[in-house]
């Protein structure tokens, strides 16, 4: 009974667990397995980077990442949602749909990967970051703001960080930003901006205080930075949306709107995901207002998949739930944790079907979430069926831009020549990793697939197989030997996060009492 109770905690548990890794290793290239993904190739298929011309625009464009929080595959209209989504779904459709783009399972992994072109592996950044974590994103790596600063852009994040709340150096004016309005760490209330018990609102390192809805102030931040621009040059504009993140928050006349929807969890999180859409619609209304809507490409993307309520443990009786969640993490458990274990457990309202499971699993329904560019006169039209992964965003921006990264090894790659001519780019190697109540490790080299977790391993077909059912390891031994090498001996960074037992002890609640100085306060500098 214990060992099954334990198994069934750890299925779905939101907490955030901690371990550490070895020095940095050398990989290497795989054989067999990449031999095969080439052999699928037709001569009407190949990897764009053997075919045709690449075609940059006469002068660098606009640059506007749309992010939004615990967004499931099925949270958007084009993906056969209830949640209208109108302002998503016409970008969508006039863009390039990215049918097959893969994140990490949580907030941190995700961001530090968007913002570096890198693993979040070879980052140390496996989970999501504390607010006590006194480090972040390493000091050493650029981000993309320094790199579009470099050649002349200006440079503004209005929303989430959550890449290092307390040390200064961590900071995104610190990391590449000209401009910062909003928060550090992983989610604040949406009225009261509370975070593990400190207010988390500020621009610049100053704390402002505004209990209007956070999704409306970060959608008129980026209308404030758009219109107050200066013209002359290019701009660089990463709108980090708090929505659909936990806590369930929206106004009243949303949720009404959704009436019709029985489950209460779900109907609120689609109106934060209406609420979300509005304030898009309202940043393509600058764009087109400033006459620049031709001149400004748009990379919209989900951090992770939808948190759902999809964990048998959230039913057990409080007393057997901690001493579950105590065992299975190594803790000693607190009632507060406890309390913000159940909360992620049964509030999750998203939707990720057809896919399997959600954010926090390696599992399709975790890394695989709705993207989209948007480009008019440059990118036409259509779906784009391949892989592409949040960690080809740094390297494909640059080559567009006339950036430079000399020096810098990136694990994404240019996706420009595939995405103008929408055909296969060449055959890429992809992680994705979690340490969050278990710890689950998957590359990818499309179509395949390989999971490993607690000494298992399972390979799936995703193009014949997208849903993951069919375990095909036993059929293929060499891909599976290949795959399982590659991550074996992929470079593994310094653990960024804290001890699992300082956040126990002081949890990352997501709005409530405010019982401590606002966390820009608390900010220091490095010795």
């Amino acid at each position: 009974m214990r060992k099954l109770l334990l198994v069934a905690l750890a299925l779905g548990v939101i907490a955030l667990g901690y371990h550490g890794f070895g020095e940095i290793q050398e990989s290497r290239e795989i054989g067999p397995a990449r031999d095969a993904v080439l052999a699928m190739q037709t001569d009407t298929n190949a990897p764009a980077s053997q075919t045709g011309q690449v075609t940059l625009p006469e002068s660098p464009p606009n640059i506007v990442i749309i992010v939004a929080d615990d967004l499931g595959w099925r949270d958007v209209g084009y993906n056969f949602s209830e949640i209208r989504t109108p302002n998503i779904d016409r970008l969508a459709a006039a863009g390039l749909t990215l049918n097959r783009f893969y994140v990490h399972p949580s907030c941190s992994p995700t961001r530090a990967a968007l913002m570096t072109g890198k693993s979040p592996m070879r980052l140390g950044i496996l989970n999501p970051l504390s607010k006590n974590n006194p480090t972040g994103l390493p000091i050493e790596e650029p981000t993309l703001a320094d790199y579009l600063k470099a050649v002349g852009y200006q440079t503004a994040l209005t929303g989430k960080w959550h890449l290092g709340p307390r040390n200064l150096a961590y900071h995104p004016n610190n990391r590449g930003f000209d401009h910062f309005y909003g928060h550090l760490t992983g989610g604040v209330g949406y009225y009261d901006k509370v975070h593990g018990g400190g207010y988390d609102w500020q621009r610049n390192g100053k704390t402002v205080r505004n209990g209007r809805y956070s999704t409306h102030l970060v959608a008129d931040e980026a209308v404030r930075f758009i219109n107050a621009r200066d013209s002359e040059g290019p701009f660089f504009l990463y709108a980090a949306f708090g929505a659909p993140h936990l806590p369930n928050e929206a106004p009243e006349a949303s949720i009404e709107s959704y009436k019709s929807i029985a489950d209460t969890n779900r109907r609120i999180h689609a109106a934060m995901v209406s609420e979300l859409d509005s304030a898009i619609g309202r940043i393509h209304d600058a764009l087109i207002a400033q006459g620049i809507e031709q001149e400004t490409l748009i990379w919209f993307m989900s951090d992770n998949g939808g948190l759902y309520p999809y964990n048998p443990a959230r039913y057990l009786p409080d007393p057997l739930f901690s001493w579950a969640a105590a065992s299975m993490l190594g803790v000693e458990m607190t009632p507060e944790f406890a309390s913000f274990l159940r909360t992620n457990l049964n509030d999750g309202g998203a939707d990720n079907r057809p896919f399997a499971s959600g954010k926090q699993s390696v599992q399709e329904g975790g890394v695989r979430v709705p993207s989209f560019i948007y480009w008019p006169g440059q990118i036409e039209a259509d779906a784009y069926n391949f892989m592409a992964t949040v960690q080809d965003i740094v390297p494909t921006l640059l080559e567009i831009t006339g950036g430079s990264a000399i020096g810098t090894a990136f694990d994404g790659r240019s996706l420009w020549p595939s995405l103008q001519s929408n055909t296969a780019p060449a055959p890429k190697e992809y992680i994705v990793a979690t340490r969050v109540s278990s710890e689950a490790d998957a590359v990818y080299l499309y179509p395949y697939k390989l999971i490993e977790q607690g000494g298992d391993q399972r390979l799936y077909d995703l193009e014949n197989d997208p849903l993951e059912t069919t375990d095909i390891a036993a059929r293929e031994p060499d891909i599976v030997a290949d795959l399982s090498d590659y991550l074996a001996t992929f470079p593994r960074g310094k653990n960024v996060a804290v001890p699992l037992q300082q956040v126990v002890n002081d949890p990352d609640f997501f709005g409530g009492e405010e019982d401590r100085k606002p966390w820009a306060e608390q900010a220091y500098a490095s010795e």
